[in-house]
């Protein structure tokens, strides 16, 4: 389905990313839901999705992880069923991600999905990035207090809580409804009825994850092995002391490897083009020959990029996974990041050249795109 969104992205940006949050009435028209509970709930049962099970029972949180054989056991209340990351395994829920890619897509993570019976939900919570959350069938009644400091506690030790809280925002979502919340504003939903909720999450790394990161790349691509050197080094009054200037040359020295354009935008296109959901990947079997695939194209067939998949632009090449991608043809290479959807002509000439015809055809023998009927 084709969602259509109806944001003014230059004034959200302006009036309420990072700095408020906002409901959004009708922010899709006439909605409907891409997936069903029963469907959400056998993506639960499968051992390659990431599921839980969240509920209250007499004021004690109970939390339990997929994947899962049953849920016959649960009553007709106070329990959610989360799924991360739908759209690396279901196809109509992913297209639910297109209409915000008014976004950069390298700030985008993935899209939560969740099943809440009536009183459901995960309790008083704050998250430490920015998230869209759809009001799908059903609805939820949600809480949005001030970013202001708040303590935490965990009710559950895989359930991390906030103390109550004023509201700033108090209100009932219809489907199609949305509400924006940015990092650190602590909120509350839960459902007055059965309700599915779509939820899309931003990626924001911390600064450890950021700095383990290079230090892994660093050590795996043998960079950084200059050694210190103090050839003005000064005499002191006292040997156990370690000079200002001695301090300032090693950050200097660490430094300088961070700014370096070449290795530093080599290392963040891999690290930010990794998924961290696993993803549907299905190699095709037979391996496609780049003959069979140019005949596939020049004769109308679609090619789709599977679910999930990051596939990012940085300077002259593009970052697939993890990997790097990097071809004379700019507007193949500018296709293929920005297209979900490819037919013969948006690869220009490029086909014409054997060397890009092979590349190609690692991607979709890699499973990270695939013939479709789409158009």
């Amino acid at each position: 389905m084709d969602y259509q969104l109806s944001i003014n992205w230059p004034e959200f940006l302006a009036t309420y990313w990072q700095k408020k949050p906002v409901v959004i009435k009708q922010g899709f028209t006439d909605f409907v839901d891409p997936i069903t509970p029963d469907e959400l709930a056998g993506l639960a049962m499968e051992n390659e999705t990431d599921s839980r099970l969240v509920s209250q029972n007499n004021d004690k949180w109970h939390v339990s992880h997929g994947p899962f054989e049953s849920f016959d056991h649960l009553g007709e209340t106070h329990w959610s069923l989360l799924v991360q990351a739908v759209d690396h395994w279901h196809s109509p829920s992913a297209a639910l991600m297109q209409p915000f890619r008014a976004l950069p897509d390298w700030r985008m993570d993935d899209l939560m999905v969740s099943f809440s019976v009536p009183g459901g939900g995960v309790g008083p919570h704050l998250d430490q990035y920015d998230v869209f959350i759809i009001q799908g069938s059903g609805r939820r009644r949600w809480r949005v207090g001030n970013n202001v400091h708040i303590k935490q506690h965990c009710p559950h030790p895989d359930l991390l809580q906030v103390e109550p809280f004023d509201a700033i925002i108090d209100e009932v979502l219809a489907p199609g409804d949305i509400i924006y919340i940015p990092p650190g504003f602590p909120h509350d939903g839960y459902s007055l009825e059965n309700a599915l909720n779509y939820s899309v999450g931003f990626r924001a790394p911390s600064g450890k994850e950021l700095l383990s990161s290079f230090a892994d790349y660093a050590l795996a691509n043998d960079i950084g092995t200059h050694r210190y050197s103090d050839p003005q080094l000064q005499m002191r009054e006292n040997p156990a002391d370690i000079l200002p200037a001695e301090t300032e040359a090693v950050r200097d020295m660490m430094l300088a490897l961070i700014r370096e354009p070449q290795q530093f935008n080599q290392w963040f296109g891999e690290f930010i083009s990794q998924s961290r959901h696993e993803l549907d990947v299905a190699p095709p079997e037979p391996p496609y020959q780049p003959d069979e695939i140019l005949d596939a194209l020049q004769q109308g067939d679609t090619l789709s990029r599977l679910g999930g998949l990051r596939v990012l632009m940085s300077g002259d090449g593009v970052f697939i996974n993890g990997e790097s991608l990097h071809c004379a043809h700019p507007q193949a290479l500018h296709a293929l990041a920005n297209k979900t959807l490819l037919i013969a002509s948006d690869f220009a000439d490029a086909l014409e050249d054997p060397a890009f015809l092979s590349q190609l055809a690692g991607l979709i023998n890699s499973g990270y795109w695939y013939f479709s009927d789409e158009q």
